[in-house]
């Protein structure tokens, strides 16, 4: 795949916080515009930004119409959304550097389900009956 076929907000690039601060920055919102609009603390969405936390069910379809953006492709970067940003306007070194960081942050995440997968597998011989 090449740098222009790269989904730059796919779920095993970019984060739920990743996607919600582009689609705001691309509807030419501030933070503390859309925390108005929403209704709620301009903290709470520094959070949501941040993968912090995230938004109930009613925040989420508000946060999608004001953004112009379907609630799925929020929560895992699939359907309606916002385009890739343009790669000419971002110099081909920093663009290097975010695809290294987002192809780190996937093998990271596939470790972590490892992790997680083998865990659960301690856990039950642990507890399961020794003969």
């Amino acid at each position: 795949m090449t740098e222009m076929d790269q989904n730059w907000y796919a779920p095993e690039i970019a984060t739920f916080g990743d996607r919600l601060t582009a689609a705001r920055e691309a509807a030419g919102m501030t933070q503390e515009s859309l925390s108005k609009r929403l209704g709620v603390k301009k903290s709470t969405l520094r959070s949501w930004e941040e993968d912090l936390s995230e938004p109930r069910a009613n925040r989420l379809s508000m946060l999608a119409g004001l953004l112009n953006v379907s609630m799925m492709w929020l929560i895992n970067g699939e359907g309606e959304g916002i385009e890739n940003p343009d790669a000419e306007t971002i110099p081909a070194d920093l663009t290097e550097i975010i695809l290294e960081i987002r192809e780190m942050r996937a093998e990271l995440h596939g470790k972590a389900e490892k992790l997680a997968v083998m865990e659960k597998r301690l856990r039950n011989l642990m507890v399961a009956p020794q003969s």
